[in-house]
């Protein structure tokens, strides 16, 4: 299922858990009332929004958009509902809010549950009477507005805490849309792995997407990608960013881009004091020689250089074939990043 959004963003989906959401979404956009949208960081809070917001009865009016943690309380209150000249230091003129600028469409409040109480004071009385006063004015003005909110935390648990008021909660949860984390959805994984691979390659004007290796499948499908679809976006656009050319499967899947030895504030924990462990099923340890002399010399000269080389050479064969030549697991094996074991692996010809 395809669902165009704004800014060239596109809804993709086929798991259950997905096509469950898309149709609570559709059945929530006919009604006019608040709807709050929950869900972890970079599940798509932001597209759900518009989602609703394109088809309701609204969608040709204004879709307008506030990170409410973007901005502190004082600020916060100016931007929603607007201020008059005067009405703090540095306001010189006149400004409106979003309320009204989204007069008769839709506001959507991206991290709601971080606002003051001063400002979920003021957001109760606008749902309720669609009435508010800017800032420095004792005017009421009135406002058609559909509110939706978002947020990655447990709100009736914040309430309970006296972090978030009751009475508005119970304004806003009218419509409550749970979005799964992508965990929950891999059957969407490959979708838009494959999509957002797609994006990238037109980007660098390729002529087409390669598509990925069958090692680089079965570890984004292990993942479990806390960072959800946000996360995924980030490791395939830079898989295709660091693929050596467009004619071979993107094979290159680098997870944390800060992992390397040389971090600062890593604990140096030297290799042979954490060697691989070997599960049932998985690549088997190999043994490392108790008796170094017996495998470099036998008491006759010899060049160091090409003896290292020969090492070298021999324990990447060794560790390949051990983890079965899966190149992200050797990498882990040999205690080496992906980038480091394919610089070896080009340095010894084994590529």
């Amino acid at each position: 299922m395809r669902l165009n959004a704004p800014q060239d963003q596109t809804i993709i989906g086929e798991s259950p858990h997905f096509l469950e959401i898309m149709d609570q979404c559709s059945r929530a956009a006919k009604h006019d009332r608040p709807v709050l949208v929950i869900g972890e960081r970079g599940t798509g809070k932001e597209l759900i929004a518009a989602r609703l917001h394109f088809l309701s009865p609204r969608w040709e009016k204004g879709f307008v958009q506030v990170n409410c943690a973007a901005l502190p309380d004082n600020l916060l209150e100016s931007e929603l509902f607007g201020h008059e000249a005067g009405a703090f230091t540095g306001a010189n003129a006149k400004r409106i809010g979003r309320f009204e600028e989204a007069h008769q469409g839709t506001l959507f409040l991206d991290e709601i549950a971080t606002t003051s109480q001063s400002a979920q004071e003021k957001l109760l009385r606008v749902t309720e009477y669609g009435t508010f006063q800017r800032i420095g004015s004792n005017r009421t003005l009135e406002t058609d507005v559909r509110l939706i909110g978002a947020t990655n935390i447990d709100l009736p648990a914040a309430a309970d805490r006296g972090e978030f008021r009751h009475d508005l909660l119970d304004r806003l949860a009218l419509d409550v849309i749970t979005l799964p984390p992508l965990r929950h959805r891999r059957e969407d994984i490959l979708l838009l792995a494959f999509q957002f691979g797609q994006r990238v390659a037109q980007e660098l004007e390729w002529m087409s997407f390669p598509g990925f290796s069958d090692e680089m499948t079965d570890a984004l499908m292990q993942h479990d990608w806390p960072g959800n679809i946000r996360e995924l976006k980030n490791v395939i656009e830079r898989a295709v960013y660091h693929a050596e050319d467009e004619f071979s499967p993107i094979n290159v899947l680098e997870i944390d881009p800060f992992k390397s030895p040389f971090r600062p504030g890593a604990p140096a924990t030297p290799a042979a004091a954490n060697p691989p462990s070997s599960a049932p099923d998985g690549p088997k340890a190999i043994e490392p020689p108790t008796r170094t002399e017996n495998i470099l010399f036998d008491g006759k000269p010899l060049d160091y250089t090409e003896t290292i080389a020969t090492l070298e050479r021999k324990l990447l064969v060794d560790a390949l074939e051990s983890n079965r030549h899966n190149q992200r697991d050797t990498a882990k094996f040999l205690n080496l990043t992906y980038h480091q074991l394919r610089h070896q692996l080009k340095k010894h010809e084994l590529l």
